[in-house]
């Protein structure tokens, strides 16, 4: 998604912190579902390194192998970091029984899983981005057993 006016933007607020969402309805969870998922950024660096995100668990492993590059670009290391943590919830949401998005007060989005038990896959996405752990892998495997 090329947005011109938000490069300026960015130089003005500096690095993004997070994610906020805002829905008047369920009837919007489809939508808002959609637009977690994109994750243009994580998706471009995956394809410049040869790994196909296909929103399988097998991806986020593959993720996980990438050297990780993006540490040196501290412009855009916390995009970066909103991207893998909405990739996460995305495989999460796809492919664990029950697994829905939800937002909290404020707009930040995680991911509850059936048991009502809830994920804050954005801070996740940002220490993966930062450090490489926890695993994007690792954690799908923790809740998807859950």
């Amino acid at each position: 998604m090329n947005i011109p006016f938000l490069g300026n933007w960015r130089k003005r607020r500096g690095p993004a912190g997070g994610v906020a969402v805002f829905s008047d309805s369920e009837s919007d969870r489809e939508g808002v579902a959609e637009l977690l998922s994109e994750c243009e950024l994580l998706r471009s660096q995956a394809h410049q390194a040869g790994v196909e995100l296909d929103d399988s668990a097998a991806s986020l492993e593959a993720l996980d192998q990438l050297v990780p590059r993006w540490r040196d670009d501290e412009e855009s290391l916390p995009w970066l970091g909103n991207d893998a943590g909405l990739y996460l919830g995305t495989v999460i949401v796809r492919t664990v029984p029950g697994a829905v998005w939800d937002i909290w007060p404020g707009g930040q989005p995680v991911v509850r899983l059936a048991s009502g038990r809830e994920f804050d896959v954005v801070s996740v996405g940002h220490e993966w981005a930062a450090s490489g752990a926890p695993e994007l892998s690792q954690l799908y495997a923790e809740v998807a057993e859950a």
